[in-house]
């Protein structure tokens, strides 16, 4: 076994020793699907676990290896003598175990990026910017040369908005999805959502430019049995009464979902007859039970969707797609 160990300086100030939330960021990069702890963080003073109390910590733990890396800008005392001389006693302590010792953080072209993007935030950028310069790190960190060039502005915004690069992979769109999504906007088609927070997360100022409103009856939706929540009988209420309804956003609920699914297929007791075509389906609702599921059945249906194919997903992603489409309609008018 592996493990990787990250040696600090510590502090007296308590809140200063944040290496552990390094630890676990860097975890989450290189092992995102693991549950152990394999990257750990250690101290020369001021904090605990020291660092020989970490390499031996490692040992007993089973690790055949472990990896130090000095988390120190230079190579001081610290960097050349101290820790070196801890891992050498290390070595001499437990001969069944390598130790190997990286550099440390150094000079490096990301620093520079660093310091600036930290000179910016400090000059007071202004929030065009601001979302101007992320969109810019999403570009650097995220390889969308695979992308459909109509989709990539939705796959950014829903990144920008969860800073998760999964959904790059997980996003999926029928062919037909961003036309058709444009077209309801500019025809002043009214967007209907599952929940409160999705409604309030769409850009009303954009979407006033060409009529549409935003539709949420969950608090009109009656729960007509203990098998129904509230938000798919809202569904269903504003999918019978309105027919001007060009894009349903859902990003909480997966019974909700799976009704409008059903009642777009024409299989209900009151199937769902738009005027003219049948609206985009934003599906990404969050959670454990029938999510998942819920969105593999719309990735399966002929009329245009959005969807992801993850137990990811919420509110915020549903508002983020919206949003972008909003966006993109706005830009080609």
């Amino acid at each position: 076994m592996e493990l990787i160990l990250l040696a600090g300086h510590g502090s007296p100030k308590k809140d200063a020793n944040s290496l552990e939330h390094i630890a676990k960021m860097l975890h989450e990069k290189i092992h995102p699907e693991c549950t152990e702890q394999c990257v750990r963080a250690s101290y020369m003073e001021f904090a605990e676990p020291n660092i020989p109390q970490a390499l031996e910590s490692c040992v007993k733990d089973g690790a055949k290896k472990v990896v130090i890396h000095p988390y120190f800008l230079s190579n001081g005392v610290h960097v050349t003598k101290d820790i070196p001389e801890i891992i050498d006693e290390a070595r001499g302590k437990f001969p069944d175990c390598e130790f190997v010792y990286t550099e440390p953080l150094g000079i490096h072209n990301k620093m520079i990026e660093l310091v600036v993007e930290r000179i910016n935030a400090a000059a007071g950028l202004r929030p065009q910017e601001i979302e101007d310069r992320s969109f810019e790190i999403i570009e650097d960190e995220a390889d969308l040369t695979d992308v459909p060039d109509e989709q990539k502005p939705i796959i950014k915004r829903v990144i920008h908005t969860t800073a998760d690069f999964e959904f790059k992979n997980s996003l999926t769109f029928h062919p037909d999805a961003v036309r058709a999504g444009i077209a309801a906007l500019k025809a002043g088609k009214d967007i209907l959502t599952d929940v409160e927070m999705v409604k309030t997360g769409i850009n009303k100022k954009l979407l006033d430019k060409w009529g549409g409103k935003v539709i949420c009856n969950i608090n009109a939706g009656e729960q007509v049995s203990e098998y129904t929540t509230r938000s798919e009988a809202g569904i269903e209420k504003a999918l019978k009464e309105n027919d001007n309804i060009g894009m349903v956003a859902i990003g909480n609920a997966p019974t909700a979902l799976l009704k409008t699914i059903e009642l777009l297929n024409g299989k209900g007791v009151s199937p769902y007859a738009p005027t003219d075509g049948t609206p985009l389906v934003i599906g990404v609702p969050v959670g454990f039970v029938k999510a998942i599921e819920s969105k593999a059945l719309l990735a399966k249906q002929e009329f245009p969707f959005i969807t992801n194919i993850s137990r990811k997903g919420g509110s915020p992603v549903a508002a983020a797609i919206v949003n972008a489409l909003l966006k993109i309609a706005a830009e080609k008018s």
